[in-house]
């Protein structure tokens, strides 16, 4: 017999659904795979505790050419930490999707990647997503892993992540900056590839539903955000919102999709940042004729190609 906690209050065919009483079914990104060597590109990768306390975990890739040669003639690579996207609701670092995503991303970038399992609403709701996401940037920049120490190079620190994963990024950079006098990692660029932003009143070209679905994506994620999707996490240009100038990294790379629905806040908020006082350097790449990250669902598409060709001379220095 059905009841009112059977109610759906938010459904996302193909992907999930969300009922009254707080539980969720998932579609969308529950195929996991086991790390190991890529065939294709020879990218090792392991899984590694960050945390036993809260579970956090992550899933490490290395390049092949570092597993040729004796630690001591390796170049040190940039460490790139990266967040996954999803609404907060949805996604695994070790799913397919992302699996595959990272080692094309770490062989043709020649980084060594930290991919976050970060805690996933409603069962952890948000800030729990944030706070997984700075400790494993901490984490990785202290170089606690055999990888990392060996291979990587902690002053050559990027962050990057798609749809919620660049709302993660945005999130971690203004923490580096508020927690700069506590030791935190310095970071010299970041990717926001497709993120996911929103607020109560519509940005010139967003539409009135793309309101909606954030605010009611946001909610379910944050119930406790007392200003609801005007809470400068998911809206950093709401009023009150702390400066943008205050963003804790050198670079900033801020991609979108013509026909994605989050194109235009991603616009909005490269605007932002480019007018703001932020001395650190933004560049705005967007893809025509392409819907929501599509360069995880069509990776060998020629924009999906231009797109990754883009991230690794942003990674690069170009």
């Amino acid at each position: 017999m059905e009841t009112d906690a059977d109610e759906v209050v938010l459904d996302a065919p193909e992907h999930f659904r969300v009922y009254k009483s707080g539980r969720i079914d998932r579609f969308h990104g529950t195929v996991l795979v086991a790390p190991g060597v890529d065939d294709a590109s020879g990218v090792s990768s392991k899984d590694v505790v960050l945390d036993a306390g809260t579970g956090l975990s992550a899933r490490l890739f290395l390049p092949n050419c570092q597993q040729q040669q004796q630690p001591s003639s390796c170049k040190k690579l940039p460490i790139l930490v990266y967040f996954h996207g999803g609404g907060f609701i949805l996604g695994s670092a070790k799913s397919a999707t992302y699996h595959s995503y990272l080692n094309s991303l770490v062989a043709a970038a020649g980084v060594i990647a930290v991919s976050v399992e970060y805690r996933l609403a409603p069962e952890h709701r948000l800030p729990a997503a944030y706070d997984d996401c700075w400790a494993a940037l901490q984490w990785a920049a202290s170089a606690q892993d055999a990888w990392v120490s060996e291979h990587g190079d902690a002053a050559s620190v990027f962050v990057a992540g798609d749809s919620a994963g660049g709302n993660i990024v945005h999130n971690v950079l203004m923490r580096a900056s508020s927690s700069a006098d506590d030791g935190a990692p310095r970071v010299e660029g970041a990717v926001l590839l497709h993120p996911f932003f929103g607020g109560r009143t519509a940005v010139v070209g967003e539409t009135q539903r793309a309101v909606t679905i954030t605010g009611k994506v946001w909610g379910f994620a944050c119930p406790d955000a007392a200003d609801g999707a005007d809470d400068p996490r998911i809206n950093p240009s709401a009023p009150g919102a702390p400066g943008l100038e205050r963003l804790g990294c050198e670079r900033v790379l801020v991609c979108a999709a013509e026909k994605d629905w989050l194109a235009p806040r991603a616009r909005a908020y490269y605007n932002d940042v480019a007018a703001s006082a932020w001395r650190g350097s933004a560049a705005w790449l967007e893809t025509e004729g392409e819907e929501h990250v599509f360069f995880l669902h069509k990776p060998e598409c020629d924009r999906a190609k231009a797109l990754m060709d883009r991230v690794v001379a942003f990674i690069a220095g170009a």
